[in-house]
């Protein structure tokens, strides 16, 4: 039987190259989304969100006076009050950042894997913070989604740096 060779370069195979490149598809929808919700809340900047609001609760035939629409409501005429041009220079540099960290992973640069290693664990505390208070099988699906995928650049980070 031959003897398998290690080597420290990090993994080209197909599979290794289907699995960023699902990360990258992945972080491009993220860019993609966050975009878009961009657009819709410019769609929205200049215009009356609490009529707006009512407009749709009515549309979906709920009450306005109802417990949760009211909630909706309070919070939307808090959203209405605030200043969000720092949401809105947010949007594009967040999309940014996930564009250039799917071109990254897509093209297998070591970059865009330190990138993306670095930019999911950060999400990590706050991921385990919100699953400790309200657990549920969405948020667990959550937490062990980004860390298995900052687990594996991360050993593709460290695989990299050993060779």
């Amino acid at each position: 039987m031959p003897e398998r060779i290690h080597s420290t370069a990090p993994d080209t195979s197909t599979a290794a190259r289907r699995a960023l490149r699902a990360i990258a598809s992945f972080e491009a929808l993220k860019g993609t989304l966050a975009l878009l919700a961009g657009a819709g809340l410019l769609s929205v900047l200049h215009r009356d969100l609490h009529q707006l609001a009512v407009a749709l609760i009515g549309h979906i035939g709920l009450s306005p006076g109802a417990r949760y629409p009211a909630l909706l409501l309070s919070h939307i005429d808090v959203w209405a009050h605030a200043d969000l041009r720092v949401l809105l220079l947010a949007v594009p540099a967040y999309a940014a950042l996930r564009f250039a960290e799917a071109y990254g992973l897509w093209t297998q640069r070591a970059w865009g894997e330190w990138l993306g290693a670095l930019s999911g664990a950060l999400y990590i505390p706050f991921e385990l913070w919100h699953w400790a208070h309200r657990p549920t099988w969405l948020a667990t699906a959550v937490v062990v989604f980004n860390a298995c995928v900052v687990a594996y650049l991360g050993r593709r980070v460290w695989v990299r740096r050993a060779a």
